[in-house]
């Protein structure tokens, strides 16, 4: 355990001093002690960081609504024995075998505007060709769409195995009682099932801040010619690897760091709340 914590503790306490230094250019430069400076920047920055954190919101929010949603419904589907279960679970399941870089490569192909089968098979039916991934207003949605077929599965299995776990006693009771598929799943699944999906939430919304791979696949450096997929991930990786602007990409981080300890701490409250 104190493997674990020096593990997680010096990197952090090293990239909040780099935060408040001005290392830039090499690793091997020597660095100077600015204080806040770099959070003054980065937090008047309104190009760059500003625009970022609401595509790491707005990417997070759309993706844990439709992956709890569609995640839900495929839990509900698969709860009951049925003839072919293990074949379906199998297929469904398939989109986490493959890495998130894999994965938007592949969407990456799918969906090009010019060889992609996607604007072939829109052809056939009218719809003229969509830029996808090469349009500015596009490419973000698009991408929530890839990270929403990778991750769905995921969250139906956690909550699949909350509902393997619930007792069937109160289900048998409501149709004693003559209660409605509706209501019993109102009044009986959801509030027994209501710390599986805060842990789901919890789970899956911790990572989808995080995304970083799949939309460097998908985008590549810079979240694309307009920035319009960057995220804060993103954003911190540029700052790094492409400009070497190590103490302002150290500031990034420590703000995103703290965005996500606070996304974990409500996260955690909320589950407190519906255990009681």
């Amino acid at each position: 355990m104190v493997f674990i914590a020096l593990l997680i503790i010096f990197p952090i306490i090293w990239t909040l001093w780099l935060s408040l230094t001005d290392a830039s250019g090499s690793v091997r430069a020597e660095a100077s002690f600015i204080g806040i400076d770099n959070y003054v920047t980065v937090l008047t920055d309104t190009t760059r960081f500003w625009p970022a954190v609401g595509r790491t919101a707005l990417f997070t929010g759309v993706v844990l609504f439709f992956e709890m949603i569609f995640g839900l419904g495929i839990a509900l589907l698969l709860w009951r024995p049925f003839r072919g279960e293990k074949w379906v679970r199998v297929a469904i399941l398939l989109p986490l075998v493959a890495t998130p870089v894999a994965v938007g490569m592949m969407w990456r192909l799918i969906f090009d505007p010019t060889i992609g089968p996607v604007n072939k098979i829109l052809g056939v039916v009218g719809i003229p060709p969509q830029p996808w991934l090469a349009g500015e207003l596009t490419a973000l949605p698009t991408t929530m769409f890839m990270d929403i077929w990778q991750w769905t599965p995921m969250v139906a299995l956690i909550i699949l195995a909350g509902l393997t776990s619930l007792s069937d006693e109160p289900f048998e009771a409501a149709r004693v009682d003559g209660a409605s598929a509706w209501q019993t799943f109102r009044y009986i699944t959801l509030p027994m099932l209501s710390s599986t999906l805060i842990v789901a939430l919890m789970l899956r919304g911790i990572d989808a801040l995080k995304t970083f791979d799949i939309l460097l696949a998908a985008k590549g450096k810079g979240g694309g010619s307009f920035n319009e997929v960057e995220t804060l991930n993103l954003y911190g990786y540029g700052l790094s690897f492409d400009y070497n602007e190590y103490g302002l990409s150290s500031t990034v981080l420590i703000l995103f760091f703290i965005i996500i300890v606070a996304s974990i701490f409500l996260l955690t409250r909320k589950r407190e709340e519906a255990a009681k």
